[in-house]
């Protein structure tokens, strides 16, 4: 667990160490078959392929990027941003979700065991059943780390997450963790995976009223609960920007208030959270439909 720390040398080397990755995702699958999610050893299992999942699409050996990155390339070969990691532009982003995902591999091994729905599940399960908030944490900063990019692989697990495993309930549970990192990595998460297009219709119906209500009525006192501020603004700024509906349901879920509270706050004016809300509310004023409803 502490050299899986030790930055890209070291988690090139571990994810290179032949039955390393496999055997630790063996032993977790081993410790919920045997309900016993909450043991020291699936802690340090669950918090070393957190550390090797960090920057992965950008660390992937060539040969893996080449064959999950092909067919990005064979579409993206007349532009004039080349290559397999992209920019972050929306442009690039909406077309990037139009491509194929890459077909998963029935057995995965080594290093490709760390973005198959396996272990997507796996992290998942571990979340709904595990009381330990490192595991929780480790967890979902795994899913935070493989949705992190722009590309085929993040898209591909953000859509297992949230459509194929059902993964939205669990998630937002943690959004009620008294632990403040375990909520803090949960919003980072759900910021994340509010990027995908495709994606924010499930998530706004799943999620947004939880993430209203645990916004602080004003501009908070500490570090932490600031970035989950900021976090929870972003977040809900990508679910209703392109959307009426979803900007109706913050409505109804009473957010605004909060918000302008939020971004009015004048001992604080130039905290991450006040940005956050103010571009909110910059956003939320573009559905003009919603303007009389606002001013109500």
């Amino acid at each position: 667990r502490n050299m899986s720390s030790a930055g890209p040398e070291g988690r090139k080397k571990m994810r290179e160490c032949v039955g390393l990755i496999d055997s630790l995702v063996y032993y977790i699958q081993g410790a919920i078959a045997d309900h016993e999610p909450n043991d020291k050893a699936t802690e340090n299992c669950v918090c070393i392929l957190h550390n090797l999942s960090y920057q992965l699409e950008i660390e992937l050996p060539e040969s893996y990027a080449q064959s999950i990155y092909m067919q990005r390339r064979n579409i993206s070969s007349n532009d004039k941003t080349p290559g397999c990691f992209g920019t972050r532009s929306r442009k690039v982003k909406e077309k990037q979700q139009d491509i194929p995902l890459p077909e998963e591999k029935s057995s995965p091994r080594g290093v490709e065991s760390l973005w198959h729905s396996t272990l997507i599940r796996i992290y998942l399960s571990l979340i709904a059943k595990s009381t330990r908030n490192y595991t929780q944490e480790a967890s979902l900063g795994a899913l935070q780390n493989l949705t992190a990019g722009t590309g085929p692989m993040p898209f591909a697990v953000a859509r297992t997450v949230v459509q194929k495993a059902n993964g939205l309930p669990g998630i937002r549970a943690m959004l009620h963790a008294s632990h403040l990192t375990v909520k803090k990595t949960a919003v980072s998460l759900l910021r994340n995976l509010s990027r995908n297009t495709s994606l924010q219709s499930d998530i706004a119906r799943e999620v947004l009223p939880d993430l209203v209500s645990v916004l602080p009525e004003s501009v908070p006192g500490s570090d932490i609960v600031c970035e989950i501020t900021a976090s929870i603004c972003y977040t809900l700024y990508n679910l209703t920007q392109s959307s009426s509906h979803n900007a109706r349901l913050l409505l109804s879920a009473d957010g605004l208030p909060k918000i302008i509270a939020i971004s009015m706050n004048d001992s604080n004016m130039l905290s991450k959270a006040s940005r956050a809300a103010s571009v909110l509310l910059y956003s939320l004023w573009s559905h003009t439909d919603l303007h009389n409803a606002y001013k109500k």
